[in-house]
C-alpha cells in the first residue's frame, strides 16, 4: 500500500500548487521561444494545473495571486506558442527549401541568395497583413 505525499516541512499544498502554476508557466513561456510546439503543450500543462490550484488556495484561504499570475502566463505562452507552431507548420517546405540551401551555400553571397529565396517564397504564401507584421518584427 502506498504512503500518501507530504508537503514539504513549512509549506501547505495549497501553496506549493500556487508556486508550481508560476514556475510551470515562466517555463512554458521560455521553451515556446526556444521550441514552439514543446511551449505548446507546456503551456497547456501550465494552464491545467494553474486552474486547478485556484480552488486549492481559495479552499485554504490564501492569496490566489500566484495561480491567477501562471494562468495568465501561461495563456500568453499558449497562444504566442500556437501561432510559432502554425506559422512553421504552414511554411515547412519553404523552411526546408532554405535549410537544404544554406546546406550548400559557402560563401556570405550565397547564404544571402538563400535568405532572398526563402523571403521571397514567403511573401507568395503569406497575405499581405502577416508580412507587415513580421516586417516590423524583423531584424
Amino acid at each position: 500500500m502506498s504512503t500518501p505525499v507530504q508537503a514539504p516541512a513549512g509549506q501547505q499544498p495549497a501553496e506549493s500548487a500556487g508556486r508550481r502554476a508560476i514556475w510551470l508557466s515562466i517555463a512554458a513561456l521560455a521553451m515556446t521561444f526556444m521550441l514552439p510546439l514543446a511551449g505548446l503543450v507546456m503551456a497547456v500543462f501550465a494552464l491545467m494545473t494553474g486552474i486547478r490550484a485556484l480552488p486549492l488556495l481559495r479552499a485554504a484561504k490564501k492569496p490566489a495571486g500566484t495561480a491567477t499570475g501562471g494562468i495568465a502566463v501561461s495563456t500568453v505562452a499558449l497562444l504566442l506558442s500556437a501561432v510559432a507552431t502554425a506559422l512553421q507548420l504552414y511554411l515547412m517546405d519553404e523552411y526546408s527549401a532554405y535549410q537544404e540551401c544554406m546546406k550548400g551555400a559557402g560563401t556570405v553571397a550565397s547564404q544571402g541568395e538563400c535568405y532572398t529565396q526563402f523571403r521571397d517564397a514567403t511573401e507568395k504564401k503569406l497575405p499581405p497583413e502577416v508580412l507587415r507584421i513580421l516586417n516590423t518584427v524583423q531584424p
